[in-house]
């Protein structure tokens, strides 16, 4: 085998021995990121979903207290 082919070889190892880890370190840090994504997205479900329960008990509170006043005033 000659040294050009030779060389070329090595070079074509060495450039596609980097695309593959730059790939796979990409992924990694997409997936990463996907998950930390994720997490909030779950952490703020449950605080719209909190406060509407929330917002129910406060209707059903100042429905009560309406209910409290007529019969103070009747």
């Amino acid at each position: 085998m000659s040294e050009a082919v030779f060389v070329a070889l090595l070079g074509f190892a060495g450039t596609l021995s980097g695309s593959l880890l730059g790939v796979l370190t990409a992924q990694k840090l997409t997936q990463y990121r996907l998950s930390q994504l994720e997490d909030k997205v779950s952490k703020h479900n449950s605080i719209i979903e909190r406060t509407f329960r929330l917002e129910g008990r406060m209707d059903e509170a100042e429905h009560d207290i309406r209910d409290l006043k007529e019969r103070r005033t009747a």
